[in-house]
């Protein structure tokens, strides 16, 4: 493997366990490990981590892995579902109560997982797509799902983070700021991912501060000049990562950003290390 050179700097760099769907949960932290990665942020969903797969041994493993590694968990996504049918689905805003139910009684499993290891935070999905819906009644319907969920995870010590992204409910800024209005609680949080609002015409730069009384961890990917949403390694696309990583350091923001490249998985190892390679050299700069 390789030297792990990791330094002593306030940011944590992550990878997502997402990128790794080729390799068991264990193996994926020793992976990250080697190359030098503070943290892994743990999929919540096949083959990884899927609550109604996942056994109190499993976990125990999984603890005892991420000890003997000296890794910490960045953050535990809960925003996939392929366990039961997709991507997104089952969402928040499925036109049947009974799809919405079983979505939000799988976070509440994500949330009592997430607790169990430890994990601060737990990112999940906007809404989710609308079919067959109109944006005011699956706004109405995200918010109370959060609600319950959100008094769950104050009891639990975790915190929500809600990851706008395009073609769902929520996708901008201004759309998360006023969904965080509806449900004021400190148990939900932003999930800022950085290739998501570039997709939405925003700049990552400047939504930064406009962010930051939100913001609990952060996404990193590329997006093509296009500004279609397909995750790049960071360096390859469009974004100006250098300047997005110096404002996140400027804010004094100490926690971790996990770099999130699912569509890699036949290069998982070698497409984590080129961006460790490329991003722990900026912050290093900084």
């Amino acid at each position: 493997m390789w030297k792990n050179n990791r330094r002593c700097i306030p940011i944590k760099l992550a990878f997502s366990s997402n990128g790794f769907k080729k390799y068991s949960i264990l193996e994926t932290i020793d992976i990250l490990a080697e190359i030098g990665y503070d943290g892994i942020e743990i999929l919540q969903d096949i083959p990884h981590a899927f609550p109604p797969d996942t056994t109190e041994e499993k976990l125990i493993e999984i603890q005892q892995r991420l000890d003997y590694r000296q890794i910490g968990i960045s953050n535990m996504n809960a925003f996939m579902t392929y366990g039961y049918i997709d991507n997104w689905r089952p969402s928040f805003v499925e036109s049947e109560a009974g799809e919405r139910r079983r979505r939000i009684d799988h976070t509440h499993s994500c949330i009592d997982m997430a607790a169990r290891l430890g994990a601060k935070t737990l990112s999940t999905q906007p809404g989710g797509p609308m079919q067959g819906v109109d944006s005011a009644w699956a706004n109405k319907v995200f918010i109370e799902a959060m609600e319950e969920l959100a008094d769950h995870a104050e009891k639990a010590g975790v915190t929500i983070l809600v990851e706008p992204e395009p073609d769902l409910t929520i996708e901008t800024s201004d759309q998360f700021i006023e969904f965080k209005k509806a449900v004021p609680s400190d148990a939900i949080a932003l999930n800022f991912d950085i290739g998501h609002f570039f997709c939405v015409n925003e700049d990552p730069v400047k939504l930064v501060d406009k962010l930051l009384p939100y913001t609990k961890h952060y996404h990193l990917e590329d997006i093509a000049a296009s500004r279609v949403h397909e995750h790049m390694i960071p360096g390859t696309g469009s974004i100006d990562i250098p300047g997005v990583l110096k404002k996140i350091k400027d804010t004094g923001y100490d926690g971790f950003i996990t770099i999130e490249l699912y569509p890699y998985q036949t290069t998982a190892i070698e497409t984590a290390k080129q961006s460790y390679d490329y991003v722990r050299g900026i912050l290093n700069e900084l």
